[in-house]
């Protein structure tokens, strides 16, 4: 069995800005912060307000995000999650199918 490399995908989306603001209260939402800082061993994370669709492997993009995002999974100031399906889902989000979400470590 062979793996397809893939060249070229645009992960690129757009959210209606109603969506958008759905999606965003849920992931700055009091209990989900403290619950996604306890996992990641901070005290405080803060919602950059960045999210980006994961891509498939391929030369230019080896960790699964798009390149320009590499910089957050390289840096130890950030956190990159995926955003829940329930999130997804509440938002009424069907495409992508998929979302990751970056935050920030605060440390206080």
């Amino acid at each position: 069995m062979k793996i397809k490399v893939i060249e070229n995908f645009d992960g690129s989306f757009t959210l209606d800005s109603q969506v958008q603001s759905i999606l965003f209260d849920l992931l700055t939402g009091e209990k989900f912060l403290q619950q996604v800082a306890d996992q990641a061993n901070c005290q405080t994370i803060l919602f950059t307000e960045i999210l980006f669709q994961p891509v498939p492997y391929s030369p230019g993009t080896p960790k699964g995000m798009p390149a320009e995002f590499e910089q957050y999974h390289q840096s130890p100031e950030h956190l990159i999650i995926n955003v829940p399906p329930n999130f997804m889902f509440a938002a009424k989000i069907f495409q992508p199918s998929r979302l990751c979400a970056i935050y920030q470590k605060v440390e206080s």
